[in-house]
């Protein structure tokens, strides 16, 4: 096997502990919490179906791709709840050590290519790097909305913290932003979500 091969197998078997790190918002239905895996999966996934609601034409298989590697880097960092202001404190710093130990497994070329994705997800600038961040938003509400605003409950989160996430949505899509309006509204009506 040559080096580049099992350097790309490495990492291969690297992301599989993706599958490991739980977030807080749990599986439609009151299922078990899901995991990085799973919601990277889904929002790929979304982000397919839903393109034409993307404000600005897009790269859709960039945006499929931004969406399966965004959360690679919480196999070190762990997940920070996006709610959780302290920990939101130290998420970059957390991010940025795990993205350079991880893609480092890559050979050089696809390191660079992956952590310039990484990024350009993450400085929010790109028409792709919006509209994959409107799924990012969009796909924890939809479960949470499912069970009931459960996982809000939980945290004590009000309507306030989930507009000033989700008016981000706006900058990728104005008609899933909304569709969140519409579902943030419902919950607060029916009392799952404090105003």
């Amino acid at each position: 096997m040559n080096e580049r091969l099992k350097k790309q197998l490495e990492f291969a078997l690297e992301i599989d502990k993706e599958k490991n790190i739980f977030r807080q918002t749990h599986l439609s239905g009151h299922g078990r919490r899901e995991n990085d895996a799973e919601h990277a999966w889904h929002m790929a996934i979304m982000a397919y179906l839903l393109r034409e609601h993307a404000n600005e034409k897009v790269d859709i298989a960039k945006v499929i791709l931004m969406c399966l590697i965004h959360d690679i880097v919480e196999i070190d960092a762990g997940d920070t709840y996006a709610y959780d202001d302290e920990n939101l404190k130290t998420q970059k710093e957390r991010e940025d050590a795990a993205k350079e130990r991880i893609f480092s497994l890559l050979p050089e070329d696809q390191k660079a290519e992956f952590i310039a994705l990484f990024d350009e997800f993450e400085e929010y600038q790109t028409a792709e790097s919006k509209f994959a961040h409107s799924l990012d938003n969009l796909q924890p509400l939809i479960l949470n909305d499912s069970n009931g605003g459960s996982d809000w409950k939980e945290h004590g989160v009000n309507a306030a913290q989930i507009y000033r996430r989700h008016n981000l949505t706006k900058l990728g899509s104005d008609t899933l932003f909304e569709a969140t309006d519409q579902i943030i509204q419902e919950n607060i009506r029916r009392g799952s979500l404090k105003e």
